[in-house]
Order: C-alpha cells, then structure tokens, then sequence
C-alpha cells in the first residue's frame, strides 16, 4: 500500500532520520502531517511530493539520510551503485539544441526512447510536462532534475536516467534566477527508486567543483566517466 500514513518512526525510517527532529519540523510545519488521534501522521504520497520539492536544497547530511533511508527500504548493499547502472550512452550528450523548456523536455524524452525501456513516449512527456508546471525541477547551479510526480509502473519497463547538456542555457524557473544547461532526466516505476535516484543524484550535484567539471564535459563519455567517479566518492563517504 504505497500511500498509507506513517508513523513518525516509520517515517524516520524511510528518511534515515532523527524521530524526535521530525517531530520538531511537523510541529513548525516544515513537513506535511496531520493529527489523527493526537498522534502525528504522514501521507506517503505528500512526503514523496515534498521530497522531490525540497531535496534540491537539503544539506549533504540530511541527503545522505534520505539516500540511506531508502537504501535500506530497497533492502539494497550500503555500497550499491544505483546510477551508474541507469548510464546509457544512447542517453547521455552534451549536444541539446533546444531553446525553450517545452521543446527541451521533449528532446530529453526523445533521448529516453533510445533507450528502449520506455513503452509510451507521450506519456512520459505529459508526466514530466505537468510537473514542471506544478514546480520547476530546476536547482541553482545551472541543473535540473526533470521527473514524474508519480511512478509510472506500466509506461516503462525500468528506471531511466538521461543525463543531457545544452548548448546555450535556457530560462528553467532556476531559484537563483540564472539560466539552467545541465538537465537529469530520470522517472521510475515505483516511488522508492525514484527517491533513491533522485537522492543519490543530489548528493552527488553536492559539490561545487565537480558540477564544474561536469558543466566543462565535451563529451557524452566524459560525463559518463566523470559521474561514475562521483557516485564512487559519494558511496566512499557513506561507508
């Protein structure tokens, strides 16, 4: 039942975090939760919409908490890669021409199908599409993270991961107001892996210097190499 309410203890499990701190962010109201007989609870479906709204600004801790939270809900090794297995060539470049937000999403999602684990292109489309009109998936820094809300179980065969560039930036609805050229396209068929991918992600863009690096890539197989060696760091840091 993937949208229950949960316990604060349950919750604390799902993040990898403190209970007693979660209970001081519902009471500030910095989490959604409601009383139900006197007791806090949490709709799964509000906290996965808050996680994906508000992990693009948590600090390298409370990300690193996410990332073990569901690493141990996916009852998955600690030391698990879960990006590099989703870099596929056919979906990494650093040659996006687009000019505006629509016609890039579209590209991104054209760059899934190559892929072939997508079963329904226009789906997808409309899923990253309303999203971005609920709340742009762009960060400072120049990156962006376009996804679904939800899962999407029966519109691809597996979690995919487009990691593009643009030639020229474009206006993306950026906190810091500036233009966004480094787009991770990701989506998932269920909720679990798609926070996991979109925690393990932020912890990696959590490094200044390295998304530097990554913005300077003149290469499809330069970002590869450069994102395996971050995911590596960042699994080192966990250990």
């Amino acid at each position: 039942m993937p949208y229950r309410s949960l316990t604060v203890k349950e919750l604390a499990r799902m993040l990898g975090a403190d209970a007693r701190r979660l209970e001081r962010m519902a009471q500030r109201g910095e989490i959604p939760c409601q009383k139900v007989g006197g007791e806090l609870r949490f709709n799964r479906a509000q906290i996965t919409e808050w996680l994906q709204q508000n992990m693009g600004t948590m600090t390298g801790d409370h990300l690193a908490e996410v990332d073990a939270g569901m690493t141990a809900q996916r009852q998955k090794p600690q030391n698990e890669a879960i990006v590099r297995p989703l870099l596929r060539p056919e979906a990494v470049t650093v040659q996006l021409n687009s000019r505006g937000k629509n016609s890039l999403l579209r590209e991104l999602v054209a760059l899934a199908m190559r892929t072939g684990l997508v079963y329904d292109e226009s789906a997808l489309l409309e899923a990253v599409m309303g999203r971005e009109e609920m709340h742009s998936t762009a960060m400072d820094g120049g990156i962006a993270i376009p996804h679904p809300r939800r899962p999407l179980p029966y519109e691809i065969a597996d979690s995919v991961l487009v990691v593009a560039k643009a030639s020229r930036g474009i206006v993306f609805g950026a906190p810091d107001g500036k233009l966004t050229d480094l787009f991770f396209l990701t989506a998932s068929q269920d909720d679990t892996h798609h926070l996991h991918i979109l925690a393990r992600l932020c912890r990696m863009l959590h490094d200044d210097d390295w998304v530097e690096r990554l913005h300077a890539c003149e290469t499809g197989e330069e970002m590869i190499d450069l994102l395996i060696e971050r995911e590596a760091q960042v699994i080192a840091q966990s250990a």
